[in-house]
């Protein structure tokens, strides 16, 4: 059996010394049944040194049949293809390289993969401003339906998949939709309806001691961490807290009370709903996060908003505007942006996903329920 560090070794030490020698050397340790794939690549390199392009790739081949994960061999192929112009095929291998490479290179192959990003970033620039081209040639120009861009966005990488990720209970099946369109909800538009009403209600209780820190820690619970922890600049006054009324808000709100009444609100004992008016003061930012449950939908009616208000589900994002609802899953990745000088103020309602048929509802009610009585002796 071979000795193949020290061969590995003087071969290495050849190419290096441009040793003309180098090459038959290699073919020869090469036809050992045992060579392992270091001796491929030493002799692909050897034999792209002297113009055969055709024998380096199929030692380039021979080393990647032997280990399809090895990264200077994936390297190596995709800058041949490269070469070639066969853009889809080089960043095939290139990005397999990238995703095996070691978290500390040493010099060489961190330069070796830094150029692999280039050529990797070129490519799909090639391909960018060829679908695009292809695309309004087609008919495709600025005015494209929202979902098709996204899909285009995530295909150049441009953009993540996102999905519905409720950080307590996932219920399968439903669809994956960051915004809904509120035109198919007419309880919206009666709530959009009485925007007017319900801000006049909620500036008669601002300055009073109602709103709250809306992420309030919990000692009987393993405090998770979060950005706005007993913040007051992310405030809420309940009008209904874990299924029941707060009475002393709901009376100070007849109106909002009122324009509730349509909406396709859970009543689940100890549980839901939650209705709340979510104050978010000056330059405050909500980080990303995730929801607890995907059976429900978060409802915003804007009452009180600046310039510079708005909300980001998923791939998506949506301006804040005075009286216009907006309709969201907010199991999938969200965060609220207020880059203003003032403080914006919306109603906060979570109702039932529309997917999910009286049964279902029925069911989950009953779960639900079970769930927050466990433990209560």
């Amino acid at each position: 059996m071979s000795d193949w560090p020290t061969v590995l070794a003087s071969a290495l030490e050849r190419l290096r010394r441009g040793d003309p020698g180098a090459r038959s050397f290699l073919e020869e340790q090469a036809v050992r049944a045992d060579a392992p794939p270091p001796v491929w690549l030493l002799l692909a390199e050897a034999r792209r040194a002297g113009g055969d392009t055709a024998g380096c790739e199929a030692a380039l081949d021979r080393a990647l049949q032997l280990d399809g994960r090895f990264v200077q061999a994936l390297l190596a192929k995709g800058e041949l293809i490269a070469e070639r112009g066969d853009d889809r095929a080089a960043v095939s291998f290139l990005s397999l390289a990238l995703s095996q490479a070691p978290a500390n290179p040493p010099p060489a192959l961190a330069e070796r993969l830094t150029r692999a990003r280039g050529l990797i970033t070129s490519a799909q620039k090639r391909f960018g401003d060829h679908l695009e081209q292809r695309l309004r040639d087609g008919g495709l120009g600025t005015r494209r339906p929202e979902r098709f861009s996204e899909a285009i966005a995530i295909l150049q990488g441009e953009a993540p998949v996102q999905l519905q990720q409720p950080t307590s209970f996932f219920y399968p099946g439903l669809p994956q939709i960051a915004f809904y369109d509120t035109a198919a909800f007419p309880w919206i538009a009666d709530l959009e309806a009485a925007a007017p009403a319900m801000r006049q209600e909620v500036e008669a209780l601002l300055g009073g001691d109602g709103f709250a820190p809306y992420v309030q820690g919990d000692a009987t619970r393993a405090n998770r961490g979060h950005a706005l922890l007993g913040d007051p600049r992310w405030s809420a006054l309940y009008l209904w807290k874990d299924g029941a009324v707060v009475p002393e808000n709901a009376a100070r709100c007849p109106a909002t009370m009122q324009a509730l009444e349509a909406a396709p609100i859970p009543m689940i004992t100890g549980r839901a709903p939650n209705i709340l008016f979510s104050q978010l003061r000056p330059r405050t930012h909500i980080p990303p996060h995730w929801g607890m449950l995907n059976t429900r939908l978060i409802c915003h009616i804007p009452l009180i908003v600046p310039e510079g208000c708005r909300l980001r589900v998923g791939n998506h994002v949506r301006q804040v505007e005075a009286g216009k609802g907006l309709l969201f899953d907010d199991s999938i990745e969200h965060e609220a942006f207020n880059d203003s000088d003032e403080t914006r103020i919306v109603l906060l309602l979570e109702v039932w996903n529309p997917a999910l048929d009286p049964d279902e509802r029925a069911a989950l009610s009953v779960m639900f329920e079970a769930i927050g009585l466990y433990g209560e002796g």
